[in-house]
Formats: C-alpha cells, sequence, structure tokens
C-alpha cells in the first residue's frame, strides 16, 4: 500500500513539471513573436474608395407632374322617371343594364286607356265651345240688327214729331198729335235702349264662349300630353344602367325606372391640396386649363385617355379639404362612371432645374457632388417638386457637375469614390485651370486658413490646390462666392 501511494505521488510530480515546462515554452514564444512584431516596419493605412454612381446634371426646361387620384364621371345622365302612374304594358326589346339605346326610341310604354279617354272627353268638350262660339255669334248678328231696327224706328219718330211741331206752329195740327208723337218717339228710344242691352248680353255671350273654348283647348292639351307620357323615351343616345321596371308591373308617379348614361361624354374628378391647386392658378387667380393623363389600371393592361382641367368646385364639402377639380376627357375608350383612375397634371414649365432620383438629396436638401480627385462635396440645393422617385432641383448650384445618384452612410463630403457613369456617357472634361496673382493666391489662403466651419481634410486639399500654379477655376469660383466676391 505505501508502495502505490508513493508511486501515484511520483507520477502526479512528473505531470506537473510537463506542464509547467510547456507554459514556460508557450510564454518564450509568445515574447520572441512580439518582440519580432514590434521590431517590423509599420506600413501606412490605405485610404479606401468607395464605388458610387454618379449622374451629370444639365439644367433645363421641365414641365413637373402632379400625381392624384379620381374617378371616372358622366357628365350627361338622364333619370327615366315614369310622369303618370299606370300599368307596363309594353317595354322595348333589350331594355336592360348595359343596353345601348338611341335618341327617340320608345323604351315602354304604360296603359293608355284612361289618357285616351281623358283625351277624347277633352276634344268633345273643344267642340262643345266651339259650337257655343258659333252660336253666341250669330246671336249677336241678331242682336245688332235688332238695334239698327230700333234706331231706325227712332229716326222716323223724330221725324214724325217734327212735321206735327210744324202743324202746330202753322194753326193746322193740334196739340194731342204732338204729344202722341213724343210718347212714339219715347218709346221708340226705350226699345233702342233694350236692344243695347241685348246685343251687349250677346257680345258678353261671345266672350264667355271664347273663354271656354280657351279653357277646352287647355284640357285637351293637358289631356294629349298625358296620352303621349304613356310612351317614354329616350332623349339621348347612351347606355341604360339600373333598370328596376318589368313588363305588367305597375308603377307610380315620379318613380325611377332606370338611367341613361352617355359613355362619349366622361370626365375625371380628383381633389388636390391647396398647395398643389395654387400650382394651377394663373397670375390673376384663375385656374389654368392644365393638361392631364387619365390611366386605369385593368390587370396590367393600361387603359389611358388625354384631357384638359376645366372647373373647380364652387365650395369645399363638408369634413374635406383641398379642392376638388374636374376635367374634361377627350376620349373615353373603355372607361366607364365610377372608374377609380389615376390621373398626372402637367404643370407650368420651370426653367433651369434638373431632373434627380430622390436618393440623391436628403431631408435638408444637400447632395454630393464629384470635386476634385474624384473627392466628395456637399452643394446645398433649392428641391423644386417631388414626384415619386424624382426630384426637380434648382439646377444652377450644380450646374455641369456630376452628382451621387445614391447617398449612403458611407458617402461624406472629402471622401474619395470611384465614379460609375451611366453606359455610353464620358468622363466630363478636365476643369479649367487659371493662373493666380500673388495678392489674389494670398487672399484665397487667408480666407481658407481662417474659415473653421471647413473639415480640416477639405482645408488641407483646398490649401494643396491654391499653391499648386494653376488652380482649377470651379475651385476659385466657389471660393469667392462664399467671400462674397
Amino acid at each position: 500500500m505505501r508502495f502505490l501511494a508513493r508511486s501515484l505521488m511520483g507520477l502526479f510530480m512528473a505531470a506537473v513539471t510537463v506542464g509547467l515546462l510547456a507554459l514556460a515554452g508557450n510564454l518564450i514564444a509568445g515574447a520572441v513573436a512580439e518582440k519580432m512584431a514590434e521590431d517590423r516596419p509599420s506600413q501606412p493605412a490605405r485610404e479606401r474608395i468607395y464605388s458610387a454612381n454618379v449622374i451629370a446634371v444639365t439644367p433645363g426646361t421641365i414641365a413637373p407632374e402632379m400625381l392624384a387620384f379620381g374617378e371616372i364621371r358622366s357628365r350627361r345622365t338622364l333619370d327615366l322617371r315614369a310622369p303618370r302612374g299606370g300599368r307596363v304594358v309594353e317595354i322595348a326589346a333589350g331594355f336592360e343594364d348595359g343596353a345601348e339605346v338611341r335618341e327617340g326610341q320608345i323604351l315602354l310604354r304604360l296603359d293608355p286607356a284612361d289618357a285616351t279617354s281623358a283625351r277624347d272627353l277633352a276634344m268633345a268638350g273643344v267642340a262643345d265651345a266651339e259650337a257655343e262660339g258659333r252660336d253666341a255669334a250669330r246671336a249677336l248678328i241678331l242682336s245688332q240688327d235688332d238695334l239698327a231696327a230700333a234706331q231706325g224706328q227712332v229716326d222716323l219718330r223724330k221725324q214724325a214729331l217734327t212735321r206735327q211741331e210744324d202743324l202746330q206752329k202753322r194753326g193746322v195740327g193740334s196739340s194731342a198729335a204732338v204729344e202722341t208723337a213724343a210718347l212714339a218717339l219715347s218709346s221708340a228710344e226705350q226699345s233702342v235702349l233694350s236692344r243695347r242691352s241685348a246685343v251687349a248680353q250677346a257680345e258678353g255671350r261671345v266672350d264667355q264662349a271664347a273663354s271656354s273654348l280657351s279653357r277646352a283647348k287647355i284640357s285637351l292639351a293637358e289631356a294629349e300630353r298625358a296620352l303621349a307620357d304613356t310612351e317614354i323615351k329616350a332623349s339621348f343616345t347612351g347606355r341604360l344602367n339600373g333598370v328596376t321596371v318589368v313588363a305588367g308591373g305597375i308603377v307610380s308617379a315620379n318613380e325611377q325606372l332606370a338611367q341613361i348614361i352617355d359613355p362619349d361624354a366622361l370626365e375625371v374628378s380628383f381633389r388636390l391640396s391647396t398647395a398643389q391647386f395654387a400650382r394651377l392658378l394663373d397670375q390673376g387667380g384663375d385656374l389654368i386649363n392644365a393638361p392631364v393623363s387619365v390611366t386605369l389600371d385593368a390587370f396590367g393592361a393600361e387603359i389611358r385617355a388625354d384631357g384638359v382641367i376645366e372647373r373647380v368646385g364652387a365650395a369645399v364639402g363638408e369634413g374635406a379639404s383641398g379642392r376638388l377639380v374636374y376635367a374634361a376627357l377627350n376620349t373615353s375608350r373603355g372607361f366607364r362612371p365610377g372608374d377609380f383612375v389615376t390621373v398626372r397634371i402637367s404643370e407650368p414649365a420651370l426653367e433651369n432645374v434638373a431632373l434627380l432620383p430622390a436618393t440623391a438629396v436628403n431631408g435638408d436638401g444637400v447632395v454630393l457632388v464629384l470635386g476634385a480627385e474624384d473627392r466628395l462635396e456637399e452643394v446645398k440645393v433649392q428641391v423644386a417638386r417631388r414626384q415619386g422617385n424624382d426630384v426637380l432641383i434648382d439646377a444652377r448650384p450644380v450646374a455641369g457637375r456630376e452628382v451621387i445618384a445614391e447617398r449612403s452612410p458611407l458617402l461624406g463630403a472629402g471622401i474619395r469614390v470611384r465614379p460609375i457613369r451611366p453606359e455610353g456617357t464620358a468622363a466630363p472634361a478636365a476643369p479649367e485651370t487659371v493662373e493666380l496673382t500673388s495678392e489674389r493666391r494670398a487672399e484665397l489662403i487667408a480666407f481658407v486658413e481662417a474659415n473653421t466651419r471647413m473639415p480640416a481634410d477639405a482645408k488641407a486639399r483646398i490649401l494643396e490646390q491654391l499653391t499648386q500654379e494653376k488652380v482649377p477655376a470651379q475651385v476659385i469660383a466657389r471660393l469667392e462666392s462664399r467671400m462674397g466676391g
């Protein structure tokens, strides 16, 4: 037992010894490697160059496009309503939803029995009134003849009275004869008055007959209109929609039977924000007739039509905002009222602008421009419009230069890039250089050194360019613009 314990203790001591020797060898090897690494000459870190897509900026005149969504509407829609109640006795062939109807076509008929009877009674009334008028005219003629005869009697009685008075003056006649003649004249004059009253009554009867004839003709016209209303016709050529009537059904007055929609007279209504609407006003505040393009996406097959803005809504609806604008379509092939469409409105053209991807401009309106030695510079531009995935910028600050198409967190001012230009686009010509006088060079160098907001690497690069014999004209122009010269 004692021998076994001593043997195990010896093996343990041997293992510990081997482990300590291995640890010492590892420490010595690490120290030697670290020493050799410290003695090796250090290599300078290489500048990292990123590849980036660039776009050459060329100022031009571009008409911005405004995007909106609208609904197709019909400019001519007619509600077919029953003018009077009745039973439907006949319906035209093809009187159904979507069917085409022609102007003046009879679409359906209501039962005309009652209307025909009313028309016949009205015609009889007109005939009676006409007969009464003729009778009154004849009675008036007779009354006038009686009056003329009575007036003749008065004239004779006057002559007789005058003769008796002459005889009495010569002493031949008597007073009784004169009185008898005077009484006869008075009786004749009374008869004239009676005949005049009869003539007045006859004239009143004629006027009353004429009034009765007018009322009878009005009743006849109403009866004829009622009879005509039993035939419902199409007022213009179009297509039927919302047909709700069947043959044999009973309809009430003013009940809607269907609609006629003119498929060739369509317009689109769309809502714009107040800022967008303001861009469509001229100097006088009137709405311009801007061209529009309407597109309907029909499962990949687009239906397209052009039009022009015509008018704007007179008021803003309750709970709505902006302006409701209407545009007439030049062609309506394929469109139907109720279609939800995309509307593109062409705004007035802008000058000295360029179209860039929206990824080229950050939220502050800053773009990265390719400078000397393919290093990036930040230039602030004004965004004129945003349309889809592109932006329109004022191109004057970056005219003729190349802009980074897609910004990323790795790119910034002073970073050197490897520009990737679109196929078929040549690299821009070498920048124009200018020889500076000593005074001008010193003034520019002093301005750069005094500028505390310029990054150190950009300041060093510009100072290096200013110390050269010929300095790029673009660098000089940029510095002098900041100096105010």
